[in-house]
């Protein structure tokens, strides 16, 4: 017997966002935190985005269910090396994903795949681990959308910054409202608002694979 698939959307050529947050902790409990999350990961499916995460709990979770609900594509990067260690020694989920990669990477090495599997990063609460995701994302002129009112980090970002001896530039965006964040970041990726850097190494100023 043959059997056909057809493919309701193509990811290949989307504009890809990671959503980099709080997978454990006080902050994945709260509800407004939660409604954030899911309401970001609905406007990125809205917005013809694939949504890229870590494939861990909390609020990476709560975006990606966000964005099955709209029918969108969540490409999630787990750090385990299968599936069953993915459940079983991460305590990670499946149901809200399109596709799982398996890394076996652990979870600081995965977080570089992550980042530089996404056109731009948006942080949505966060701790230590997704402070790390802020710092590789930042260092590397991502373009990083920050979602402020979700608690962890994303509330304080400037200070971060001011203790880094570090300045906000035109790459970070933040705002309070899902729809507003990612329109701002859509923006600048199709205008080719950031530099392109790999290890700290500035690439090109111009470079826009969107044009």
């Amino acid at each position: 017997m043959i059997c056909f698939f057809k493919f309701q959307m193509d990811p290949t050529n989307k504009i890809k966002i990671g959503v980099m947050g709080s997978s454990q902790g006080p902050v994945i409990g709260m509800q407004e935190s939660i409604r954030l999350a899911e309401r970001l990961g609905g406007i990125i499916a809205q917005k013809n985005c694939v949504l890229v995460n870590g494939a861990c709990p909390g609020l990476p979770n709560d975006a990606a269910r966000g964005a099955k609900k709209e029918g969108g594509f969540v490409l999630g990067v787990s750090p385990a090396f299968s599936k069953k260690a993915h459940v079983e020694k991460y305590l990670s989920p499946t149901a809200d994903y399109d596709i799982l990669l398996f890394t076996g990477l652990g979870l600081m090495e995965r977080d570089i795949i992550n980042i530089r599997s996404s056109d731009a990063v948006i942080v949505v609460g966060g701790g230590v681990g997704t402070l790390n995701e802020f710092i590789v994302a930042f260092d590397e002129g991502k373009i990083v959308g920050v979602l402020t009112g979700t608690g962890g980090i994303a509330d304080h970002i400037d200070e971060i910054l001011t203790f880094a001896h570090r300045e906000r530039d035109r790459n970070i965006v933040l705002e309070s409202d899902p729809e507003i964040l990612v329109n701002k970041i859509l923006e600048k990726i199709k205008n080719g608002d950031h530099a392109v850097v790999e290890d700290q190494r500035v690439i090109s100023k111009d470079f826009n694979p969107f044009a």
